[in-house]
Formats: C-alpha cells, structure tokens, sequence
C-alpha cells in the first residue's frame, strides 16, 4: 500500500501535471491500493476553511466524489496510529496531521508518497 499526503491527494484530483511522474506512476500503476488517513480529509476542511485552499467545488462534495473512487482507501485514525504518531522518534515533524500520516504509513508498512522536504528526511518512514 501506499499513503499519499494530503498535498498529494489534492493535487492528483486537481492537477495531476504538478505531480512528478514516479508519484503519478505509484498512484496509476495498481500495484498497490492507495491510502488517504482520514486526517486527510481534516486538513482538506481546515485548509478550505482557512482560505489557504480553494478546490472547485465546496469541500464536502470533493471529499464525497473521492470517496466514491474505487482507486481511494481511506484510513481511520485509530488507537494504534494516535499512539505511533507521539512515539515517532525524533527529530520529526511538529505538526501533528503530518505525524499521523506518517504514523498511518508505518502502521501499515506503507510508503508515503510526500514533497514535503521534513519528511522525505525522515529516516524512519518509507518515502516516494
């Protein structure tokens, strides 16, 4: 499986062509299922919110298009994952929806797909 951040999620459904081609091909290929934590879906409200997001349609019905997508498995937070993103070792990201993505990505041997610089660093997380 593979775990895409929320930038890549939101950048596949709305431009794909600002997606480097080994991501695309991740997402494309059918290899492997891909996963959206649900804090994903999170971020996508407080970013529409915030004004620091506008999608082409109001959020909630974004999110309801691409949970009708046979491509998408999305992955609640539960109790193991809350508990992996505060036990991540340091030195990590601060912010918490990134380490509950990363924590959802170890939690299931995945592979986040990111371009967020912090993480891509992160020794301890299979990265694309």
């Amino acid at each position: 499986m593979i775990i895409l951040d929320t930038h890549i999620w939101i950048a596949y459904i709305d431009n794909p062509a600002l997606l480097p081609k080994p991501a695309l091909d991740a997402i494309r290929g059918g290899r492997e299922p891909v996963g959206i934590s649900s804090i994903s879906v999170w971020e996508v409200f407080m970013l529409e919110r915030r004004g620091r997001l506008e999608l082409r349609i109001p959020a909630g019905l974004w999110v309801e298009k691409c949970e009708r997508l046979a491509l998408f498995h999305f992955v609640p937070v539960d109790n193991t994952i809350a508990r992996l993103a505060v036990e991540l070792p340091e030195p990590i990201h601060a912010d918490p929806a990134d380490r509950i993505i990363i924590a959802t990505a170890l939690s299931l041997g995945a592979t986040l797909v990111t371009k967020d610089r912090k993480i891509l660093s992160y020794p301890h997380v299979k990265t694309l």
